[in-house]
């Protein structure tokens, strides 16, 4: 069942799933592989040791905000696809913001989950495209996203990327993605941390969502944009091998 926390919260649930994973290793390092590096929110990885590793698409938008972090022990840039991934390599897999701006969004997902160890976490964070919020960024023009990028997003926000948002970038898309595979959701958070939410037309963003709501009854809504899901891959032999 989801539910809505604060941003907050939320971040602080992130903290202590990786904290209880690293504490199960008995102190070996953590290895992690943040897909969508080019976002710079980093983990909170405090009282843990680990290795972190980053891989994102190639714009030049991403290369740069990749290039200033400073938490990432080495990087990637390239198409999702090809880019190496090695067999059952990391302990935790994070997918930060980046499946609602890729295409052939399940294969790159399937790809990553081969570079999680059995019993590892895969920590997901995207736009829902369900939400008024996603609805909007995926149906506006790209010509016009980048118009008026500047005048919605806070300064410093990384953008505007591209807005795919395939079905998979959805709750029941997720849930379906990982039944067929067999991959348990433990916990399905919802959240709002849009952009043009937290920007300088926050209040004309919120209003233009409510609009959304309204207009599709509800199947819309405008009350988060973001929703988190913390995933395990099972140890079990019986379970598919991804």
């Amino acid at each position: 069942m989801s539910e809505v926390r604060s941003v907050v919260d939320r971040d602080d649930l992130l903290s202590q799933r990786i904290r209880e994973q690293w504490s199960s290793q008995l102190g070996r390092r953590l290895d992690i592989l943040i897909a969508g590096c080019g976002w710079p929110e980093p983990l909170d990885l405090a009282e843990t040791e680990s290795r972190v590793i980053g891989i994102d698409e190639d714009l030049p938008v991403l290369r740069t905000s990749t290039s200033a972090r400073k938490d990432l022990d080495s990087w990637a840039l390239g198409d999702l696809r090809s880019v190496p991934v090695p067999p059952r390599a990391f302990d935790i897999v994070y997918v930060s913001f980046l499946l609602e701006r890729i295409e052939h969004a399940e294969l790159v997902l399937d790809r990553l989950l081969t570079g999680l160890r059995p019993g590892g976490l895969l920590l997901v964070r995207m736009r829902d495209r369900a939400s008024a919020y996603g609805a909007c960024d995926r149906l506006a023009p790209s010509r016009l996203r980048r118009a008026v990028w500047r005048r919605f997003a806070p300064a410093g926000t990384v953008g505007p990327l591209p807005a795919v948002y395939e079905q998979i970038a959805s709750r029941e898309g997720m849930h379906s993605f990982c039944l067929v595979r067999g991959l348990m959701v433990t916990e399905d958070i919802s959240a709002s941390s849009g952009s043009a939410l937290r920007g300088p037309l926050g209040k004309l963003a919120r209003a233009a969502c409510s609009v959304v709501e309204a207009l599709s009854r509800g199947s819309r809504p405008a009350s988060h944009d973001e929703i988190t899901m913390v995933i395990r891959k099972p140890q079990s032999h019986f379970a598919r091998l991804i």
